[in-house]
């Protein structure tokens, strides 16, 4: 972990989400979390101001609530949180709740929750009126979102509605520029595990007023190759090992490796 983390903060990271999707958190238990969230702090010895977020999201208030009072009381700087998966047909008004709870049990006054929208993966997702209500709630501690929603309507949704007042980290590198052409904060996506230099190059030019046309098109380029070959901490493990020299981290179950012909593809794709 401090490897990896180390990498990513070399080329222009300035933070990563440990055990969101990519990092299949759904499928560690409680203490596996807590051992890779404390592997992940010996990269503030090196990075001071690296931020070190947690995915602490379960259908579980319990043990979200749990998770989030951990990661906290381990020095992350936040938590991205996807709504209880497998309700979904939760009211806006039994989500409130949840988040309410949550917010209020796990997360201190000086601390920051984003929620985590992803409705095609966890079925269930933040609506505009949600999120205003939660900011109202809870201006502090409820800081923003990570939109893994790939609509387009959306992100221009948010920028309309909030501005810069919710910090929306995009979650699909293919509008990136797009989201911060409206108001997005800056981006939480799987293939900054690779392509975090474009990335920062897209970040940096949007916010010194230039056009990040140029290094955009090779990040829609290199996401839709990734898209071309699922599932995605599949892909990024393999181009993390092959483009690299990253050991050949295994997936957990229902995910598998790719096949050797599919693989090849990917990285040929990459390496082009």
């Amino acid at each position: 972990m401090p490897e990896l983390l180390r990498f990513l903060a070399s080329r222009g990271c300035h933070g990563a989400l440990i055990l969101g999707t990519t990092g299949e958190g759904p499928s560690f238990s409680p203490a596996e979390r807590e051992a890779l969230w404390r592997s992940a702090l010996p990269i503030r010895e090196e990075f001071p101001r690296f931020r070190l977020l947690a995915g602490t999201g379960t259908p579980s208030l319990s043990e979200t609530v749990d998770l989030t009072q951990l990661a906290f009381r381990l020095g992350f700087d936040g938590v991205v949180t996807v709504p209880p998966y497998y309700y979904r047909n939760a009211s806006a008004e039994g989500l409130f709740e949840w988040f309410r709870r949550l917010i209020e049990q796990a997360v201190p006054e000086e601390g920051t929750l984003l929620g985590y929208h992803f409705p095609r993966v966890a079925g269930i997702g933040f609506s505009l009126d949600l999120l205003e209500q939660l900011m109202d709630a809870f201006p502090r501690r409820f800081a923003g979102i990570k939109d893994s929603s790939h609509d387009e309507d959306f992100a221009l949704d948010l920028g309309r509605r909030f501005g810069a007042d919710l910090a929306v980290f995009n979650g699909t590198d293919s509008m990136f520029s797009l989201a911060l052409q409206n108001h997005a904060a800056g981006c939480i996506t799987a293939a900054a595990n690779v392509i975090s230099p474009l990335l920062r190059q897209v970040y940096d030019l949007a916010n010194q007023g230039q056009d990040p046309s140029v290094p955009q098109a090779s990040v829609t380029r290199y996401r839709r190759a990734l898209e071309e070959y699922p599932p995605f901490p599949a892909g990024v493990k393999a181009l993390l090992h092959r483009l690299h020299d990253f050991p050949r981290w295994p997936l957990r179950p229902p995910l598998l490796a790719l096949s050797q012909q599919q693989e090849e593809g990917l990285v040929s794709a990459f390496g082009a």
